[in-house]
């Protein structure tokens, strides 16, 4: 995997010395509604989940990045393509900024945007699309700046503390 550049950040695969900040980031439970977690993670599994983070794209039908500031080693956040479809050439995007500090500062602007360079571009990806919960008023603008558009909303679909919330379904599709 080529590292990905951008003017702030750089987007790198994970590594074994990931396992803590992914460790904090799955267990946090104000991130669980983003991600539909329901139960807290091990290092154990985490760190088996770090083992086979090195399959390609093709094979584990995603590709996890660590968002990462240029000159520095540590992540802030990770950005993901899933649910990778070669056949229909199309994938899931979704992202984090671990830090609520860190956000709003266009570190996942940059990384959405090195992701759909590398998605279109590399792995010949005809169109990406993101769940989003409407309520999210920070992605829904992030993803509709890069030109995804909301294509349908899916009615009473996560819930969160007894309440039923809608979730939207952006896709944006490569023009040629």
């Amino acid at each position: 995997m080529v590292t990905l550049t951008g003017n702030t950040i750089y987007l790198r695969a994970l590594e074994p010395e990931d396992l803590e900040f992914i460790y904090r980031l799955e267990n946090n439970e104000k991130v669980w509604q983003v991600s539909n977690t329901i139960a807290p993670y091990s290092r154990f599994l985490i760190r088996q989940y770090l083992e086979n983070a090195h399959q390609d794209i093709f094979e584990a039908k995603q590709l996890r990045l660590a968002i990462c500031l240029n000159g520095e080693t540590e992540a802030i956040g990770l950005i993901d393509l899933f649910e990778f479809d070669p056949l229909n050439q199309r994938a899931g995007v979704g992202i984090i900024i671990q830090d609520e500090a860190q956000r709003g500062k266009g570190y996942g602007a940059e990384a959405l945007g090195l992701v759909i360079q590398y998605a279109f571009n590399r792995l010949q990806v005809h169109q990406l699309y993101a769940n989003i919960d409407i309520a999210n008023a920070a992605s829904v603008s992030l993803f509709t700046n890069f030109g995804f558009e909301c294509t349908g909303v899916k009615k009473g679909w996560n819930k969160r503390d007894g309440v039923f919330y809608d979730e939207a379904f952006y896709q944006l599709i490569k023009k040629n």
